[in-house]
């Protein structure tokens, strides 16, 4: 199976006496149910699964519960000889948000403590808006994302000694050797292509098939599409709209949406498209990036939306989207391709996966910077260029903000294919597959 890295989170909290129902939150189609269900049944004896999703296309048992009694009442009209005693049986509700009454729910079930729960959900960032009564401290919401860089390590078979000595490298700012740099690139180009979709990695482990591997992205960028769309049946044509312009946006120099393409229509302003973005971001099939007016600690202070980015969920999809079966694109660096979106997207889905909230800053007589992190340690910002190409120690931009002394920067990152670590002033250049080591130490 592939490991995952939130499944130690959830056997922890499982095994805990936390007095709240874990709700695993993500997108479709990225292994929540799988991992659940995984570290349920290792753990308990007992253990009951229930697909909401099937349970409404279907007989609609829980469709209108209101009481713990009823509920039990269903569960055991199917798993009653599972029945038993909280330490030994655990009742996993799959898809939550297809009725949003059982998350009130869980706060009645949770305190009468007859059985152990945990469950999941796509969008619950919407469900949540439309529950009435929201049961704050008897439920804790867990993000889930694709398989990060290194999960996917991991999946390709480098074991956790070699992660270790990688992530010492990184803390001492050491370069590696050649060898092990070449390997680490080809590693982390392969993740460009195939991303950390489960059913993508899965495929690629046993076929090595790109075709094989691009049908299932293809399959899954369309199921994302529709199921985003289905959210609101009055908007849900502005909802695909938004989602099929990602790609093509992320082509463009300032690679925000640009909200006349959505319409076609003038005088149309960010906020008439509010709803739209947040059903994406919700159901984080879509990465959001906000402007920063002022990049000061704490960045959400200064934050905008109406200067919004938005990056596909994972890179797999992105690549596919762009280059199709052209696998050597990426992996022989054609000059004449600039994979600056790829890069960028790569590094958003892995600082996301992380616990960072995503900004970035662009003044127009001083120049952009990609991304901009909290640092609670220092109580600062992390400004971070990502470079595609050979030109990487050319940067204005990131010069001029780091010695703006109101911006108080401590360090800044570049990223980029070069092996060598170097750091010059308050600048650090590093190898762009060490993003896998950053971590928000707020988490």
């Amino acid at each position: 199976m592939l490991y995952r890295k939130i499944a130690s989170y959830i056997e922890d909290y499982l095994k805990s006496s936390s007095n709240k129902v874990l709700i695993i939150d993500g997108a479709r189609q990225i292994g929540k149910t799988y991992i659940i269900r995984y570290v349920g049944q290792k753990l308990f004896n007992n253990y009951i699964e229930i697909n909401l999703l099937e349970d409404f296309l279907h007989d609609q048992l829980f469709q209108n519960i209101k009481t713990i009694e009823d509920f039990y009442l269903q569960v055991s009209s199917f798993a009653g000889d599972k029945m038993h005693q909280k330490e030994d049986t655990l009742i996993f509700l799959d898809e939550l948000q297809v009725y949003p009454h059982l998350l009130t729910l869980l706060k009645f079930l949770k305190q009468d403590d007859r059985f152990t729960y945990i469950a999941s959900g796509s969008s619950l960032g919407i469900t949540l808006f439309k529950t009435t009564s929201i049961p704050i401290g008897s439920i804790k919401i867990k993000k889930m994302y694709p398989l990060d860089f290194e999960e996917f390590l991991y999946a390709n078979g480098v074991n956790e000694y070699f992660i270790k000595s990688l992530e010492s490298h990184f803390l001492s700012f050491t370069s590696l050797e050649p060898s092990l740099h070449l390997k680490m690139m080809d590693l982390f180009k392969k993740y460009l292509l195939v991303g950390g979709l489960p059913d993508a990695v899965n495929i690629y482990l046993t076929s090595k098939n790109i075709i094989s591997v691009r049908n299932i992205q293809s399959e899954i960028h369309e199921y994302y599409a529709l199921d985003a769309s289905k959210y609101d049946e009055i908007n849900r044509l502005k909802i695909r709209r938004i989602y099929d312009l990602i790609p093509s946006t992320l082509e463009n120099k300032k690679k925000r949406i640009i909200i006349q393409d959505i319409e076609d229509k003038k005088g149309k302003k960010a906020s008439d498209y509010q709803d739209e973005f947040e059903y994406l971001i919700h159901a984080s099939i879509a990465l959001e990036v906000s402007s920063i007016s002022n990049p000061t600690f704490p960045l959400i202070e200064s934050s905008k939306k109406n200067l919004l980015k938005l990056y596909l969920n994972d890179v797999g999809l992105l690549t596919n989207i762009l280059y199709r079966h052209n696998i050597r694109v990426i992996l022989d660096d054609e000059k004449s391709i600039n994979l600056g979106s790829v890069y960028e997207s790569v590094v958003a889905s892995e600082l996301k996966a992380h616990g960072f909230n995503l900004y970035y800053y662009d003044n127009k007589a001083k120049g952009e910077v990609d991304y901009l992190i909290d640092d609670y340690d220092d109580l600062s910002i992390v400004p971070i260029k990502i470079k595609s190409g050979k030109d990487y120690m050319v940067h204005s931009a990131l010069n001029h903000f780091v010695n703006e002394e109101e911006y108080h920067v401590k360090k800044a990152y570049v990223l980029s294919n070069e092996r060598n670590i170097l750091k010059k002033d308050k600048i650090i250049y590093i190898p762009i597959y060490f993003i896998m080591f950053f971590k928000n130490q707020s988490e």
